[in-house]
């Protein structure tokens, strides 16, 4: 098996400032005085373009935690919304809470409920209502 090459310092740097977020991608190179020939040659390596992989899925991840963590709460709100005094407002958190998707199963090795699985809170009826309310408004818009 062939031994891995090592990326070089500059490259590194360059890859490291790419994820910063602080500059675009032609300011990074500006910056590392890496043209963008060299850069175009860069990419066209395993190593560099794994290395690059890794770092994209890495921060893909982060992404998809941070709004894993935050979902219940925004859905929280949006529910809270549905009572807001002005129609307008809570029109739109109902229309946001019909078109969310619906949730994924956590995948487990049992077809049955995976233990410590949190109980989903329950719509009151005037908020059930209110949706339900909303939907006949939309359809009878439509059909307009």
């Amino acid at each position: 098996m062939a031994k891995k090459k090592r990326l070089s310092k500059k490259q590194l740097a360059v890859i490291e400032e790419m994820f910063s977020g602080e500059l675009d991608e032609q300011q990074v190179l500006d910056k590392h005085k890496v043209s963008r020939n060299v850069y175009n040659r860069w990419l066209a390596d395993e190593n560099f373009c794994a290395e690059f992989d890794r770092r994209t899925d890495s921060a893909r991840r982060q992404g998809e935690l941070i709004i894993a963590k935050y979902a219940s709460l925004a859905a929280a709100k949006l529910v809270q919304l549905t009572e807001s005094k002005s129609q307008e407002t809570a029109r739109k958190a109902c229309l946001d809470i019909i078109s969310l998707p619906p949730a994924k199963k956590p995948q487990g090795p049992s077809e049955t409920e995976p233990a410590g699985e949190q109980e989903q809170p329950q719509l009151s009826d005037e908020t059930v209502s209110r949706l339900l309310a909303v939907l006949a408004e939309e359809k009878k818009e439509n059909t307009k």
